[in-house]
């Protein structure tokens, strides 16, 4: 029996390393932003600092360990066996539910998933221990640090409206004196800027660097017998003078007569400060339990008692992490840092959320953000009304953005905010977490980050009218994703300790099996996704000016959507024939996301438009009503889709013989055309579109024959209403689907070749 527990360290051990990699993965996000969303200095360049940043943080995060120990729970109510149940529970369901938040590309805190995977593990396993003895669920208070718990909790929440409020008035203080002409600024403002900017990083530096450092908690004469930690924390201000004046000094001499770049100065040395931080706060989250699991079997290894009886008392003591093991976490965050595109991933959704102007929207508006920007447009217009015109005037022309005519993909290649935006994100951040740290007081490196970036875009008014709703949705939905991981790991480690703790050895081997399992399954659905998002099938924008241009460039796209419309049309007959719903279900998505495609196309015409030269100015009305034809394509596959999964889903009575051999009549020869319109766009043989025109007809009469014989079928032998309902619903929608193909060939058709008469379609 003793041999579970060497075998349960070992799973630690090896949990540890997957967590480093699933934790990295998703924290990446809070020192990697601002500098890949300014485009200030090269990926690589980033790459580098943030690396060097998180070897130096790791190696110094030495006694930080104590959140794993007694931060939580008080370790002397515990035995030894019920210790080590506590911590295996605690790193599945932190590994899992890491890894399911970068899978959806969500930031969240590794702070918040390890407290509350603790405090749930804890309290279950306490109410084990009173149920076994019959004894009063109210002691559950003795077992859990509720004070220090409780702290924690406060503390994490209230850095999210300190995070986004600060950062709000910072960034717009600093936008109102700099304005976005802040490079045509006389020198000393620049230098005044960073001396404030890397005064309060190099504190930060010193302050989260020199807690790990041997020499941090000795005592020296020259600042009158103190500690260099407590010297940092009291002498805030005399520090922040000297730093600011130095720092002043330095940045006017760089600019002045080195020519610097001093934003790109201080945007790398934030970088270095936050990823320092990042290693420094954060490791604890990946291998704070494990270590103390491992110091755990070592006490208990050498005392000779039972591990039912052995307590943990040992815990409360401060014990040193191993400077080797401290130096390999930090390699395997490096890497993991290089090698991960999940890290990337995540990183994308906070980069779009404060991104200046348009952006490919990956969130919904709902009916709180709409409330909110709503009532925020309405306190806006009354804050004009009380400012007097002149003074609003001015304000508004400091906030004026360069104007930039780019077409929508090469807007999206811009830095997606400014550099004085990506200064003062780092700035605040560090500031904020830096005073936390002097108080003591707990708080989550991803909440302040994340809540400053968005401050800030909020102040910089980079949402407009028309992404407001979405970018407030976005940090609901990102807020939402932090409470939800705080109550999903309370219960999950609850539950998972409970089968551990009834199935001992089997129920171990049971999880981690399971969790392998998991994380296989999310590694291989991310590459899928990660896969179709650059799939051939994917649709292009046009970028040409010309009609003849247009053509040439869109026809790529009409092959694609008569590629997809083909298969989507008969595997929504063959499914109705089959009665299988899975194929049904699968095709119904992909009716959806191809009718998503095309908005995104149409969507971008108002920057084709723009981009067009007056000589071409033709081209908006062709590629409009392209846009409008294989609109219309797509919503009748889409419908098509969606009422054959539905007829099948509810249950409804199978389609008759007759009906199914006629709808595969229709789609056979559909297929011929959609297959002979396919090569013709593939091959830009536009003159092969007269000859899939001539049989418009022969198709609209098939059709029509049909619903004639339907009807006839209604008023003689038909028992069905819903099968009645479906097939005129099919037969109608591919009459519609019909038309707009052929009006869309005919577009082409006539504009390839004037001299062709276009052919006249009747609809009826």
């Amino acid at each position: 029996m003793d041999n579970i527990y060497f075998l349960i360290l070992v799973a630690l051990g090896i949990l540890a390393i997957a967590d480093l990699v699933v934790g990295v993965s998703n924290d990446a996000v809070n020192f990697l932003n601002s500098a890949i969303g300014s485009k200030a200095i090269s990926f690589k360049t980033i790459m580098i600092v943030a690396s060097v940043g998180i070897a130096c943080g790791a190696i110094f995060s030495s006694g930080l360990m104590e959140v794993a120990r007694k931060g939580i729970f008080n370790p002397g109510e515990f035995y030894f066996d019920e210790i080590m149940f506590i911590f295996m529970a605690v790193m599945i369901t932190d590994i899992l539910l890491l890894d399911f938040f970068n899978t959806l590309g969500m930031p969240t805190s590794t702070t918040v998933s390890i407290v509350f995977n603790l405090l749930g593990a804890a309290v279950a396993m306490a109410i084990l221990k009173i149920a076994d003895v019959n004894g009063n669920f109210s002691d559950v208070v003795n077992y859990i640090n509720t004070d220090k718990a409780i702290e924690i909790i406060i503390g994490i929440l209230s850095s999210v409206v300190i995070a986004f409020t600060v950062g709000a008035f910072v960034q717009w203080v600093s936008r109102l004196l700099l304005s976005y002409q802040y490079q045509k600024k006389a020198k000393w403002v620049g230098a005044v800027f960073a001396g404030v900017a890397l005064s309060a990083i190099f504190y930060f530096i010193l302050l989260k660097g020199i807690k790990g450092t041997p020499f941090a908690d000795q005592t020296y004469d020259f600042i009158g017998g103190r500690t260099i930690k407590e010297f940092l924390e009291t002498e805030i201000y005399m520090v922040a003078t000297i730093s600011f004046a130095l720092w002043f000094l330095i940045s006017y001499l760089l600019i002045q007569f080195a020519k610097v770049n001093i934003y790109k100065v201080i945007i790398g040395v934030g970088t270095f400060a936050l990823a320092l931080a990042f290693a420094g706060n954060d490791l604890v989250n990946f291998i704070g339990v494990p270590i103390a699991a491992w110091q755990s079997y070592e006490a208990w290894a050498g005392s000779g008692i039972p591990a039912t009886e052995f307590s943990m008392e040992i815990l409360s003591t401060k014990v040193e992490t191993p400077t080797l093991l401290l130096f390999l976490s930090g390699m395997i965050m490096v890497v993991t840092l290089w090698l991960s595109k999940k890290a990337r991933y995540v990183a994308d959704t906070e980069i779009n959320l404060s991104r200046e102007g348009e952006a490919k929207e990956k969130f919904q508006p709902n009916f709180l953000s709409r409330g909110l920007v709503r009532f925020s447009i309405n306190m806006s217009t009354w804050v004009s009304s009380v400012i007097p015109t002149p003074i609003q005037r001015k304000i508004d022309k400091r906030f004026e953005k360069p104007t930039v005519n780019l077409s929508k993909d090469k807007v999206l290649q811009l830095p997606a905010f400014d550099m004085i935006r990506a200064s003062v994100n780092l700035m605040v951040a560090g500031i904020l977490i830096s005073i936390a740290t002097s108080y003591k007081l707990p708080l989550s490196t991803t909440y302040v980050t994340f809540m400053v970036a968005m401050g800030t875009s909020l102040a910089d008014r980079a949402w407009g009218a028309e992404s407001a709703v979405y970018r407030v949705a976005g940090v609901l939905n990102v807020i939402a994703g932090w409470f939800s991981t705080a109550i999903i790991a309370f219960l999950a480690s609850g539950i998972i300790l409970s089968l551990i703790s009834f199935g001992k050895g089997a129920a171990i081997a049971i999880l981690l099996f399971a969790a392998v399992l998991l994380l296989v399954r999310n590694y291989i659905s991310y590459n899928k996704k990660s896969k179709e998002i650059k799939v051939e099938d994917r649709l292009r924008r046009a970028e040409s000016s010309s009609i003849q241009g247009v053509i040439e460039e869109t026809a790529a796209n009409i092959a694609n959507v008569v590629k997809r419309s083909n298969k989507i049309y008969t595997n929504s007959i063959n499914g109705l024939a089959k009665q299988a719903l899975d194929s049904l279900k699968k095709n119904k998505k992909q009716g959806k996301k191809l009718a998503m495609e095309i908005e995104d196309l149409r969507e971008h015409t108002f920057y084709f438009i723009k981009n067009l030269e007056e000589a071409h100015i033709g081209a908006s009305n062709f590629y409009i009503n392209i846009m409008g034809y294989l609109t219309d394509m797509s919503q009748s596959l889409e419908y098509i889709g969606k009422v054959s999964h539905n007829h099948v889903h509810n249950n409804h009575k199978k389609l008759k013989y007759n009906q199914i051999k006629e709808l595969k009549e229709i789609d056979h020869k559909l297929e011929e055309i959609f297959n002979s319109t396919q090569k013709a766009f593939e091959e830009k043989s536009f003159e092969q579109i007269g000859a899939i025109l001539n049989s418009k007809q022969e198709l609209y009469d098939l059709v029509s024959q049909k619903i004639d014989l339907q009807v006839s079928r209604t008023r003689t032998e038909e028992s069905s209403p819903k099968n009645t309902t479906l097939y005129f619903s099919l037969l109608l929608e591919t009459r519609d689907l019909i038309t707009a193909m052929m009006n869309l060939l005919e577009q082409y058709y006539h504009e390839h070749d004037s001299t062709v008469e276009p052919a006249t379609i009747d609809t009826k």
